[in-house]
C-alpha cells in the first residue's frame, strides 16, 4: 500500500511541476537534440544539458487564437527553426526563445549567456544526473478525504495494488535555511517581473490583444471562400515585428524563397549581429544594428555570403536611413499614415510597393493592407476575380491597387490578417493540413 502512495505522489508532482501533455505528444521522443522538449523523462528534474522543467512558463492562449507552426513559418519572420516536433527556438527582442503549445496554452522559455556556460559546465561534470537536487524543490502533501484508488504500473513486475489513499493537493515548496527566506523572496519577486516583462514581449509580437476568432467569424460571414479555407487553418495571426528586422529582411525577399531567404538572414545576423548564446551546436545572434549595416565593407561581405545584387540594397537603405531620418525613424512610421509611411519606404534602395506594404502590415501596425504578388495575384484570379489584371502579363500597379482595395472592401480593417490566412493556405508545405474535401474542390478548380 505503502509504494502505490509513493506512486500516487510521484504521478501527481510531475503533473504539477511540468506542462500537460496532449496525445501528440505524448508520442514524440522524450528528448529531440537542438531544443529542449517539454515531454521530459518523467525520473529527472532536467535533461543532459541543463533544460529544466521549472524555466519553463505559459499562457493561457487557444490553437484557435494561435498557431505557431503556421505563424512561425509561413514567411513572415525568418528567425524561427522547428528544433524538435513542435518546438520552435528563435530570436526575439535580443533573447533566445523555444515556444510551444498544447491545446490551451503557450509554453515558452528564453536563454542566456550565464545559462549556456552553465549548460556547458553541466554537460562537461554531470551527464548522468537523474534528479533534482534535494534541497531545490519539494512538493506539500495537503491530506483531505479519502478515496480509493487502483494502481496499474507499466513494470509488469510491479503487482496491482488497492486501498485507500487520503485525496491529495500539491504546493510547490523550496527547502532551503531559514535565513534565506528574505533571499528567496527577493528572487521570486525579480523572477516574476522577469516572467512578466517576457509574457509582454510574447503578447505584443503575436498581437494577442486581437481576438482573432471573432474576426474569422466576420471574415467568414463576408466571404464563403474564407470560410471553407478556415476550417483548416484556424490561428494564423499576424507577427508585430520589430521594424528594422522586418525591412531588411523583406529587402532579402526579392526573387526568392522562404528557405533560401531564411539561411540568408542567418548569415547576416551571424556576420553583423550580437552572439547571443549556444544551444547545441547552434549559435544565436540578435539582429544586426542600422549602425552594423551601414559600414563602408557591408556590400562586398553580403556579396561573398550570397545576397547578389541584394547585397547593395542592403546597405544602401541602412546609410540613407542614419544619414537622413535618424535611426528612430522606422519606429516612428507606426504613427504615420499607411499611404505616408508607404511613400517613406518606397525612398528607399530596393524598396518596391510588396516590400513596403509587408513591412507597413508586420511591423507598422497597418492592418489592412494587403501586400500582393504573383502569388496573391493568383489566388485572386482562381478563387475571386479572374478578370482582376486580365489580359496583363505581369503584375501592373494599377492590377496591385484593385487587387488591395477589393480585398479591404470584402475584409474590412484588418484584410492584410485574412490575406495571410488565404496565402498561408496555399503555401506547398501546408497542403497535409487541409482536409479531404477541400483539397478536391482544390483540384475541381484547378482543372
Amino acid at each position: 500500500m505503502y509504494a502505490g502512495y509513493t506512486r500516487l505522489k510521484q504521478t501527481l508532482r510531475e503533473r504539477f511541476i511540468r506542462p500537460p501533455r496532449d496525445e501528440a505528444q505524448a508520442a514524440r521522443p522524450r528528448y529531440q537534440s537542438g531544443g529542449w522538449s517539454l515531454d521530459l523523462d518523467r525520473d529527472r528534474g532536467q535533461v543532459e544539458g541543463g533544460g529544466n522543467i521549472a524555466l519553463w512558463h505559459s499562457f493561457p492562449c487557444t490553437r484557435s487564437e494561435l498557431r505557431l507552426d503556421i505563424v512561425l513559418s509561413c514567411g513572415q519572420s525568418f528567425r524561427w527553426h522547428e528544433t524538435s516536433p513542435g518546438h520552435w527556438t528563435g530570436v526575439l527582442a535580443n533573447r533566445v526563445w523555444t515556444l510551444t503549445q498544447t491545446e490551451d496554452k503557450i509554453w515558452y522559455r528564453t536563454y542566456s549567456r550565464e545559462e549556456e556556460n552553465a549548460i556547458q559546465l553541466s554537460s562537461r561534470s554531470h551527464k548522468k544526473r537523474k534528479g533534482p537536487a534535494t534541497n531545490a524543490i519539494g512538493i506539500k502533501v495537503k491530506k483531505e478525504n479519502g478515496i480509493k484508488t487502483e494502481f496499474k504500473s507499466e513494470d509488469k513486475n510491479f503487482p496491482k495494488t488497492e486501498g485507500m489513499f487520503p485525496e491529495v493537493k500539491m504546493e510547490l515548496v523550496e527547502y532551503m535555511p531559514q535565513t534565506d527566506i528574505a533571499t528567496a523572496r527577493l528572487v521570486k519577486a525579480e523572477n516574476s517581473a522577469v516572467e512578466e516583462g517576457e509574457c509582454r514581449i510574447l503578447t505584443d509580437y503575436f498581437q494577442l490583444h486581437v481576438r482573432l476568432s471573432e474576426l474569422y467569424s466576420h471574415w467568414s460571414q463576408a466571404d464563403k471562400h474564407f470560410e471553407r479555407v478556415a476550417q483548416d487553418f484556424p490561428g494564423v495571426r499576424i507577427l508585430r515585428q520589430d521594424p528594422t528586422e522586418c525591412l531588411f529582411a523583406f529587402i532579402c525577399t526579392s526573387n526568392n524563397h522562404i528557405s533560401r531567404i531564411t539561411g540568408m538572414i542567418e548569415r547576416l545576423c551571424q556576420a553583423y549581429g550580437k552572439r547571443l548564446c549556444k544551444l547545441d551546436s547552434c549559435i544565436y545572434y540578435a539582429f544586426p544594428t542600422l549602425q552594423a549595416l551601414a559600414a563602408d565593407d557591408v556590400e562586398k561581405q553580403l556579396r561573398v555570403l550570397g545576397f547578389g545584387y541584394r547585397a547593395k540594397f542592403v546597405n544602401q537603405s541602412a546609410k540613407m536611413i542614419l544619414e537622413t531620418h535618424g535611426s528612430d525613424w522606422l519606429n516612428s512610421l507606426r504613427e504615420a499614415p499607411y499611404e505616408e509611411a508607404k511613400r517613406a519606404l518606397c525612398t528607399l534602395p530596393g524598396v518596391g510597393a510588396k516590400v513596403a506594404d509587408c513591412v507597413c502590415l508586420m511591423s507598422l501596425d497597418k492592418p489592412d493592407v494587403i501586400p500582393v504578388d504573383t502569388h496573391v495575384w493568383q489566388i485572386t484570379k482562381r478563387d475571386y476575380h479572374s478578370h482582376l489584371g486580365a489580359g496583363h502579363k505581369t503584375l501592373t500597379d494599377r492590377v496591385y491597387r484593385e487587387i488591395g482595395d477589393y480585398f479591404r472592401s470584402l475584409w474590412g480593417p484588418f484584410a492584410g490578417w485574412a490575406h495571410s490566412v488565404l496565402f498561408s493556405a496555399d503555401l506547398k508545405k501546408f497542403q497535409v493540413y487541409k482536409s479531404k474535401k477541400e483539397l478536391q474542390q482544390n483540384r475541381d478548380t484547378k482543372s
